[in-house]
Parts: structure tokens; C-alpha cells; sequence
């Protein structure tokens, strides 16, 4: 005669019943989040170097996310030089026009629109912040309007509201550079030599109409003034270009590293989804058989041999 224990075989089925819906919910889950685990008890022994990466990615991305706003910063920085640099170069030809036509009739208003670019230069501003002023990012840079402001200050100094502090940021987790422009440094130059023509001017009335010999001598002096002022730019504005170039290569570098490190990250946190599915279908499956070997030992009780 046939033994037959039901609870025994009722234990088992239901014990692999519930082993084969776990796993299906497990696998379910990977192809929802498209992620191996939810925690980091999910990976096992992957769990040490995946704390490490994710602690080397949220370094290199705050490392990116600086170099981004300095990069910016000093894009706005050449702009202002840039402005400065071209309205100073304006003046110079200003003046070399009005020699060789002999003629300063629109000289002044060509000075004074060209000093007024030089003070919108030195005034440039970032994110609602002035670049030119050290520390004093709240502060216009220069407080000079026009030519006459230059000659009615005690000194060409006291034009000037920044401070001494030059912006230093890091290139590289080994690398710092000294990225930051002052404004008397970028200006002092041009406004002496705007300076120079308004004190003329003070002292022997405006340019209007055709020149005289003295008024020539004294534009041809100043020539050579502008074109120092402008080469003193100029070097400002290289320099500053070196620094854009090298955090432009960092940029690029620490955005390599940051797509190699998410690439090694998604190696071990994400699911491949192909075999995902196959597992997930394979686990449908075994969750099925089980109900159904277990619906069938409901129909095969004792009451039911004994019938």
C-alpha cells in the first residue's frame, strides 16, 4: 500500500512556491530599476569598489563643476579686457586720424565714447557680480564716468574700488592658478593716458576744428602714450588666455574621468537587460510550475486515495 503524506509534501511545495515568487519579485525589480541592487548589499563583494568610485566620481564631478564656473568666469574676464582693449586702440586712432586730416572736430566726442567703453570694460560683470574688483564683487570696479573725472580725483588710484585679493582656483587635484584680474591693474595705464589728454584740455581748451602746431606736437606725444597703454592690455588679456586654455583642457580631462568612472560604475550597478528579461521570464515560469504542482497536490490528498 502507497504512503502518502500530504503536510510533508504541502512544506515542500509551498517552500519552493514562495522561493520561486521571491526570485521573480528580486528580477522583477532589476528590470524596473535597470539596477543589479537598490543598496549596497546588493553587490556583494563589489561593495568596497563601489563605494570607492563613487566617492573618486563625486570628487572629480565637484572638481568639473568649479573648473565649469571658472572657465565662464574667465570667458567674462577676457570680454572685459577685450573692451578695454579695443577702446583704448580706438582712442590711438582717433587721434592719428584727427593728425592726418588736420582736423580734431569730432575728436573729443570720439575720445570720450572710447573712454566710456574703456569704464564699461573695467565695470564688466558676472553672474551679477563685478570680475575687476578683487574681493569687492559687490563694488563697480572704477567709479569714473568721463574724461573730466579723471583730472578731478586726487589721484588715478582713487578711481579704483577693489581690493588686492587675486582669485585663486585649483587646475587639478595637484595645480593652482592665480586666475583672478584687478581692475587698477587692467586700467591705471589707459586712464593715464585718457588723464593726460584731459589735463591738456583743462589747461588749453577743447580740440575743435583744424589743429595747430602745438595741439599736433603734443597728439603726436601722446601716440606713443595710447599705444603702451594698449600693449599693457594686451598682456593682461594673454595671460588671462593661457589660464582659459588651461582650464578649458581640464574641463575635458575631468570630463573624460567622469565618463570612464559612470562607465565602470554601470558596470557593476547596472543590470543587463537582455539577460534581465531572460531571468525574469525563466523565473514567471518556475513561480507557475510551482502553483501548479501545488494546486495538484491539493487534488491529491488522503480523503482523496481513500475514496
Amino acid at each position: 500500500m502507497t504512503r502518502v503524506s500530504t503536510v510533508q509534501n504541502y512544506n515542500v511545495m509551498t517552500s519552493n512556491l514562495m522561493k520561486a515568487q521571491i526570485r521573480q519579485n528580486e528580477v522583477g525589480g532589476q528590470v524596473a530599476s535597470q539596477k543589479v541592487a537598490t543598496d549596497l548589499r546588493g553587490y556583494a563583494k563589489n561593495a568596497e569598489v563601489l563605494t570607492a568610485m563613487r566617492s573618486a566620481q563625486t570628487k572629480i564631478n565637484g572638481l568639473l563643476d568649479q573648473t565649469k564656473l571658472v572657465t565662464n568666469r574667465l570667458e567674462m574676464q577676457n570680454t572685459g579686457i577685450g573692451r578695454v582693449a579695443d577702446a583704448t586702440k580706438d582712442a590711438r586712432e582717433a587721434i592719428a586720424n584727427a593728425m592726418a586730416a588736420g582736423n580734431a572736430t569730432t575728436l573729443m566726442q570720439q575720445l570720450q565714447a572710447a573712454f566710456s567703453e574703456v569704464v564699461q570694460g573695467v565695470n564688466t560683470k558676472s553672474n551679477g557680480l563685478y570680475v575687476f574688483s578683487g574681493a569687492q564683487t559687490q563694488t563697480a570696479t572704477t567709479t569714473a564716468a568721463t574724461m573730466a573725472d579723471l583730472t578731478a580725483a586726487p589721484s588715478t588710484a582713487s578711481l579704483f574700488q577693489n581690493d588686492q585679493y587675486i582669485t585663486t582656483n585649483r587646475v587639478d587635484e595637484q595645480t593652482n592658478a592665480k586666475t583672478g584680474v584687478l581692475g587698477d591693474a587692467l586700467g591705471t595705464a589707459t586712464f593715464d593716458a585718457f588723464k593726460q589728454v584731459q589735463a591738456y584740455i583743462d589747461a588749453n581748451g577743447p580740440f575743435t576744428g583744424n589743429l595747430n602746431d602745438t595741439q599736433v606736437n603734443f597728439l603726436k606725444g601722446m601716440l606713443s602714450t595710447f599705444d603702451s597703454a594698449y600693449k599693457s592690455v594686451v598682456d593682461i588679456q594673454g595671460k588671462n588666455g593661457v589660464n582659459q586654455k588651461r582650464f578649458e583642457a581640464a574641463e575635458i580631462d575631468l570630463s573624460n574621468q567622469a565618463d570612464t568612472l559612470t562607465t565602470m560604475v554601470g558596470g557593476i550597478v547596472d543590470v543587463d537587460m537582455a539577460e534581465a528579461i531572460t531571468r525574469l521570464e525563466a523565473a514567471k515560469l518556475a513561480v507557475q510550475a510551482s502553483a501548479q504542482v501545488f494546486s495538484s497536490l491539493q487534488a491529491s490528498s488522503l480523503l482523496n486515495v481513500l475514496k
